[in-house]
């Protein structure tokens, strides 16, 4: 593990052992509101046996009063937003997605291990190593929006690649959910092999993220040039 995954892992869990109550995480955030949507780039984890093995035993481990468990379909690991669906036009997210695809081209497929748990007062998610492939990914989307627009959405810094697992859907008391937490830190981490990254319109309501896929960037790890270059051959 990177010195900066673990130094993160370590500061979380120290920041949580001093944590009386979890804070609710579905408080609306400026802009949003029942039926709008929001463009947003995410790794999601449709195809990955492994992960939703872990996921449903750790699930199974914290049903507690406070907590809204993640459905196994609605497991993802955000990347860029771009906006509200309604403030976005349709011809700059087909540029963007046309941009995304050229840059994404030349990535390879992310090879990934998701664990141990890593809490904090919103929600419990599970670690994702290594952070320096996903955030080459995200270097490219952003690169990919900023062939479009003057500015790019979202701060480049500060970004924390995760996959939680569930939120806190109420002010409830930590002890008893930090105490099962400390008994399934050294579960072994699992690994998942990522080959696209979304463009989805998401939305949040009933306490829980749903969304549907308005296009996708293959992780292909070879030059658009190549790739147009075997799709001809593969026509002849």
């Amino acid at each position: 593990m990177s010195s900066r995954e673990l130094a993160s892992l370590r500061q979380r869990w120290t920041a949580y052992r001093d944590l009386t109550a979890l804070t609710e995480h579905w408080y609306w955030r400026p802009g949003w509101r029942a039926g709008r949507d929001f463009y947003t780039w995410h790794l999601t984890f449709q195809e990955q046996p492994d992960l939703h093995r872990l996921v449903t035993d750790l699930q199974h481990q914290l049903q507690f009063p406070g907590l809204d468990l993640v459905p196994i379909d609605g497991l993802h690991l955000t990347m860029q937003g771009l906006g509200f669906t309604d403030e976005v036009p349709d011809g700059d997210i087909e540029a963007i997605v046309t941009e995304a695809r050229q840059r994404c081209a030349g990535l390879p497929p992310l090879d990934l291990s998701l664990g141990p748990v890593d809490p904090d007062a919103e929600g419990i998610g599970l670690l994702v190593r290594p952070w320096s492939s996903v955030e080459r990914v995200r270097a490219a989307i952003r690169a990919a929006i900023a062939a479009v627009w003057p500015t790019v959405p979202e701060p480049a810094d500060g970004f924390r690649p995760h996959v939680t697992i569930a939120y806190s859907g109420a002010p409830a008391p930590t002890a008893p959910i930090r105490a099962r937490l400390a008994e399934l830190r050294d579960l072994p981490a699992v690994t998942a092999t990522v080959s696209e990254v979304s463009l989805i319109a998401l939305h949040r309501e009933h306490r829980t993220y749903r969304w549907s896929t308005r296009a996708t960037a293959p992780l292909i790890g070879q030059c658009p040039q190549r790739v147009e270059a075997e799709a001809g051959r593969g026509d002849q």
